[in-house]
Order: structure tokens, then sequence, then C-alpha cells
């Protein structure tokens, strides 16, 4: 009958001293027991055969133990209370670095049945283990997926929100590292879609793990009645102390809110900027005229969010701080707007965060696009904008610079914006493809953007009317609508394009009153011109040309005629 140990190598046996006499060449190893097998309910640990540790259950760590370094180490796992090496079920080979530290994890299933999907029974190794955190004001956190029977997953912080911290992680796999300021958090796990698993609280300043070093563990079953009614999925830490785990408790009912943010500044000084959140990096390098997708803030908290430029080092290097306290369910769009230098800008507009309380994520109606318009240029009037192609007349009456005007719950078409000055005056037209870019129940949020006069403002970017998504990313231009004194004149032109979608090859008809000369271009987005049809003549009356788009990539573009007299301009989507 073997006698009893708790914990401790037999270093004096004759096996490992012949392995440890070299300059007492060793390493340090944690020894995880994560098999949800109950056949591996417990476990007896021998190295060279000989029983090292013994009784280790589920669910509990060793502490760090020197073991032998430079030599080779056969680890054999036998059930609880085996009898000898003989006992022994799965042996594994190991040769570890002089002072080098691991942690090694068992985890798989033992059992020829009863579990599905019976992945194979294994240690999983970890070769740069870390008994302490790098920085004593942190606590490093080492994550490994442990769950036979979970998908590739990511993890998400969603209390700051900090947003995806752990990306693509499969059963067997740790992620290096994660460096924490030592704060209580809500780690969601979810599929690699982005569909919550579960969500747990993960109170490491709560538990006063300062400068403390963890592993994280998935651990159990999503789907207990498929693994002989075993152990429930969850997520353990196990401390370098060793012991048993600790299991992360659920986090239930965490109110919460959605929230978009959206960069409008067009200060040069603000180009990228990082947002913090009660003084902890949440979104770093936000370029301007970028938005984020909606996101879950905590609600019912008080919030203090940051700006700081991009690439900063910490919250020392915040500029700008604004308190928030979000309702529970709320669904908030806030902007950025406004001007940060001392001087360069005029008028100087004081950054600030804009909000609008009611934002939606879709329209309420799924034939119609809901649009948000907000005034975000600082040199712009107070001012109207129209729709000018059914027409449909002012849309949005004396609008200031800083302010919303409530949703525009449109029919899905294309239409044609026209911003005014408040006694009518044009400013500029823009098209507003709504069905062309399949915007059917689609939300938005159009900004007025930029700046009327660039030289009056550091030259920065000329003003233009600007769409967010929901989904966010890079802000998408309204194409500029250019028909200059065509409409009413003897010698005018007008065209058709079609398919639109179009794929391979775009079809122009265009019908002029007089023999004149034509150039067609195409530009991108950014105003650039990606084709160009040289200038040629064409007849009085309908004239046909039809246009190779291979060379195009998929996306929104604006076709020009230009005559003698003016352009005419329509916007074309290429789908691919």
């Amino acid at each position: 009958m073997k006698k009893s140990r708790t914990l401790s190598l037999l270093l004096t046996s004759a096996t490992l001293a012949a392995a440890t006499s070299v300059a007492a060449q060793t390493a340090r190893v944690q020894i995880i027991h994560n098999s949800a097998d109950a056949a591996a309910a417990v476990v007896d640990i021998y190295v060279n055969d000989v029983l090292a540790i013994e009784d280790v259950a589920f669910r509990t760590a060793t502490p760090f133990l020197d073991l032998p370094a430079e030599t080779d180490l056969a680890v054999g796992i036998a059930p609880g209370n085996s009898m000898d090496a003989g006992d022994i079920i799965a042996t594994f080979n190991y040769n570890l670095a002089d002072g080098g530290s691991y942690i090694i994890v068992a985890n798989g299933i033992v059992s020829a049945t009863g579990y599905s999907p019976a992945q194979p029974f294994d240690l999983d190794v970890f070769p740069a283990a870390r008994e302490a955190a790098a920085m004593g004001s942190n606590t490093d956190v080492l994550v490994l997926h442990g769950s036979t029977d979970a998908p590739v997953v990511d993890v998400a912080e969603t209390s700051v929100p900090a947003g995806t911290v752990v990306n693509d992680l499969a059963y067997g796999n740790f992620a290096g590292y994660l460096e924490l300021g030592t704060a209580d958090y809500v780690l969601e796990v979810q599929t690699a879609d982005g569909t919550p698993v579960a969500a747990f609280q993960a109170p490491l300043a709560t538990l006063g793990l300062d400068g403390a070093a963890i592993t994280v563990l998935a651990s159990g079953f999503l789907a207990p009645a498929n693994n002989s009614n075993g152990a429930a999925f969850g997520l353990w830490v196990a401390l370098a102390s060793g012991g048993p785990l600790v299991e992360l408790p659920l986090a239930v009912g965490n109110p919460t809110a959605r929230v978009q943010i959206i960069h409008n500044s067009a200060d040069a000084a603000a180009a990228v900027v990082d947002i913090y959140v009660n003084d902890v990096l949440t979104i770093e390098d936000v370029a301007f005229r970028t938005a984020t997708p909606f996101l879950d803030l905590p609600a019912e908290t008080d919030l203090a969010v940051g700006i700081a430029p991009g690439n900063s080092s910490g919250a020392d290097d915040i500029i700008a701080t604004f308190d928030y306290n979000l309702a529970d369910g709320g669904s908030y769009i806030i902007v950025a707007n406004g001007i940060v230098s001392a001087a360069g800008y005029s008028p100087v507009q004081p950054f600030d965060l804009d909000v609008f309380p009611s934002a939606r994520e879709v329209a309420t109606v799924g034939t119609n696009t809901d649009v948000l318009v907000m005034h975000g240029c600082t040199d712009a009037p107070v001012v109207d904008v129209a729709e000018v192609s059914i027409p449909a007349g002012t849309v949005v009456n004396d609008l200031a610079y800083g302010s919303f005007a409530g949703y525009l719950e449109l029919g899905t078409a294309d239409y044609a914006l026209q911003v005014q000055t408040s006694d009518g005056t044009p400013v500029a037209t823009y098209s507003a493809p709504l069905s062309t870019l399949g915007l059917d129940g689609a939300a938005l949020t159009v900004l007025a953007s930029g700046f009327l006069a660039p030289a009056n403002n550091s030259n920065g970017p000329a003003f233009g009317l600007y769409v967010a998504l929901p989904a966010g990313g890079d802000l998408i231009a309204l194409p500029l609508i250019t028909n200059v004194g065509l409409s009413d004149v003897d010698n005018a032109i007008n065209f058709n394009a079609w398919p639109n979608p179009a794929n391979d090859l775009l079809n122009l008809s265009i019908d002029a009153t007089q023999v004149t000369r034509a150039t067609v271009t195409l530009t991108d987005m950014t105003g650039r011109i990606v084709l160009s049809v040289p200038s040629s003549l064409i007849n009085a009356g309908e004239n046909r040309l039809t246009i190779d788009l291979n060379t195009l990539s998929a996306g929104l573009y604006t076709v020009s005629v230009s005559s003698e007299n003016g352009i005419r301009t329509t916007p074309i989507q290429v789908v691919r």
C-alpha cells in the first residue's frame, strides 16, 4: 500500500536523485487537473514511474513545484489510490528547460463511451508561466480553453467595456497573458460569430489580486446530458499557490445600455483618439470619420468617458472627460465634435461629445430607412435640409451646430438632399442612394462633417455629408451632385445608367439636343477618378456606351457625364 503524501515530490527516490544530480537543474511547474471525465475525478501523478503527487481532484491545482530539468521525464497519470506505476493509464514525456516555468493542465476524456465529443485525455503545456504579475498594480491572466464540447470561442470584457480580449481560442489552447489593471470585470464567453454563451464576474480587485498571476480555465460541459451528466460549463481560476480552483460567478442581470461612438472632430490634433472609460483604455486608435459598432456599456452607474490622443500610454494622457449615467436598456449615439487646438481654427467650437439618447439600430418599419441627421460642421451656420429630387421639400429645419434632428422615417428610395442656409440659399446637394445601397430596414446617422472654409481651419477636410451605419467602420461619403446649369438650357444632355447595381458592364444612354463633346468619368467615394472615357463627340439624340467595370472593386461610385455646358452625375453600385 502506498504511503500518504501531500503534493510532495519523491525527490529522494533513486530514480529522481539520479536525474537531479547534475548542478541541481530545475524548472518550476504547476499542474492543474481540468479533466471533467468522472473516471478521472481523482488522479495520481507519477514521474519516471515514481509516485510524485497523489489524489489530485478535478478542479484542483498544485502549487508551483521544482521538477528536474534538462533530463527526460515521463509523467504518468493513474487513477486515484493507485498501487504503483503499473496502474498508469497515460504517459507524457518532457524535457524541461533549466530555470523554465510551466503550467501543465490535464484536459480531455479517459472513458471509451459516455462523452460526446470525446476529446482524448492530454496534458496541455504553457511554457512561459508566471507566478506573479509583471507589474504590481496589475493582475496577469492566462486563459485556457479546456471545455471538450465547447466550440472555438472569444472572450469579451463587457463591463468597461474593453471588447474582445481573447480571439478565436480553440479547445486545448492557451491565450497569452492579459496584463489587466486590477479591477472588477465581466467576462463574456462568445462563439466566434459573437453569440454570447455565458457571462461571468471576474472580481480581481474585490479578491485582492493586485500583483497576482492566475490561470482562468474554461471547464466542464456545455451539454452535461451528452457527457454522462458531468460538471457544467464555467470559468474557474487557478492561483499560483494551488489548491481548489475558484469558480467565477455568473454575471446575472447587470444593467447595460447600447452605445455607438462616432468620431467627427475635424481638428488635425484629434485625427486619431483613444477612448477610456473610468480610466481604462476601452477603444484605441479611433480615426476621424469612423464609428464604433453599437457596444454594451454599463448602465445605472457613473461613467467617466475620457478622450486621449491616439497611441496614448495611459489615463494620464486624457485631454477631455465627460460624465454619464446611462439608463438600463437605453440606446445612445455619441458624436465627438469640435476643436481641440488652441489656434488655427475659426470659429473655435469647443471639443465636446454630443449625445442622442433614443438611438435605433434598425428602422421601425422594414420597408423604411430611418435617418438621424446631425450638424457637426464647426464653421457652418444654422441649416435646413431639403429633399429636391421628388421633391419632398424641407425635411430638416433650423438645425444648429451640435444638434440632432429626430429620425426621418423615409421610404427606402434614392434621394437628393440639399443643404441650405436658413433663408433657403443652397450650400450643396448630395445623392442619398438608400435604395441602391440596399438600406431597407436600416437605421443610420447622416453627419454634416468637415469645414465650409478649410483655408480658415488649418486646411482641414472639406464640408460633406457622411453616413455612419450601426455596424460601425469608416463613414460613407454621400456623393456631391454637380448638375450645373443643364436642365433648362437648349444644349442640355441627360443620361441613364443601367444595370444598377452593376457587375461587369455598365450601360449608358446619353441624350443630347445637339452634337456636343462629352467626357465620362467614374469616381470613388474619396473623389478619386478610377475610370475615364476620353472626350468624344456625341450626336444629337440618343447615344449608347458600354463601360467595362472589371477593374473596379465592389463599392459605391459616381458616374459623371461632362459637356461644354456642365455636368450630369448619378451614383452607381458595383457588386462582386
